[in-house]
């Protein structure tokens, strides 16, 4: 079942737009491939951004997430050559920055992966920075607003390579089977008492 990718905030894909049209600011990037590029770019494919705050959960609270910002893809001729990010200031919604790298095919491949799975979902992205980690999350509620909510249980979530050790890349978790997979990477392992 097709995935139901959000529209992004029109002010968002304006300042990407925007950038995107601008010789400086593609000139000053650090994206050899964007710099190189030859034909018409487009941005696609957004992705709303969310944080995972704290993955270990203390007392009753689960881990939170929080909206950073949207991902477009920046794609010429049939691939994606670079991404770029958007923040929400004061102002509202304000270009971030082009970047490229190994997630920007990972997200790709994680995208037309997605697309074979039984069900419906919303793509966004999550990350995972206590772990240096980027997930492709696919939420069930394909309505969903996308700036909000947390990952559910049976939500999906699929590690974009490079993924942590012991986290295979591409291949999909259930939160609820993941977490507690990511939870043990970052708690910290009692000291071992020393005799004196």
């Amino acid at each position: 079942m097709p995935l139901h990718v959000p529209p992004a905030p029109p002010p968002a894909l304006r300042t990407v737009l925007t950038a995107l049209g601008s010789p400086s600011a593609v000139r000053e990037a650090r994206t050899p491939a964007l710099r190189s590029a030859q034909g018409s770019v487009t941005a696609e494919l957004p992705l709303p951004v969310h944080v995972l705050d704290q993955v270990v959960p203390q007392g009753d609270r689960r881990p939170r997430t929080r909206l950073a910002g949207w991902r477009f893809l920046i794609r010429c001729g049939d691939r994606a050559i670079a991404a770029a990010d958007t923040m929400l200031t004061a102002d509202g919604w304000a270009f971030s920055h082009f970047f490229e790298g190994p997630y920007i095919a990972s997200t790709e491949r994680a995208l037309q992966q997605a697309e074979a799975l039984p069900g419906g979902y919303q793509p966004r992205l999550l990350s995972v920075p206590e772990l240096y980690m980027l997930t492709l999350w696919l939420h069930g509620d394909r309505e969903a607003d996308p700036a909000k909510g947390r990952p559910a249980p049976a939500d999906l979530l699929v590690p974009l390579a490079p993924a942590p050790p012991g986290i295979a890349a591409h291949r999909p978790h259930r939160v609820a089977d993941l977490l507690p997979v990511m939870t043990s990477r970052v708690t910290p392992l009692p000291l071992l008492g020393f005799p004196a």
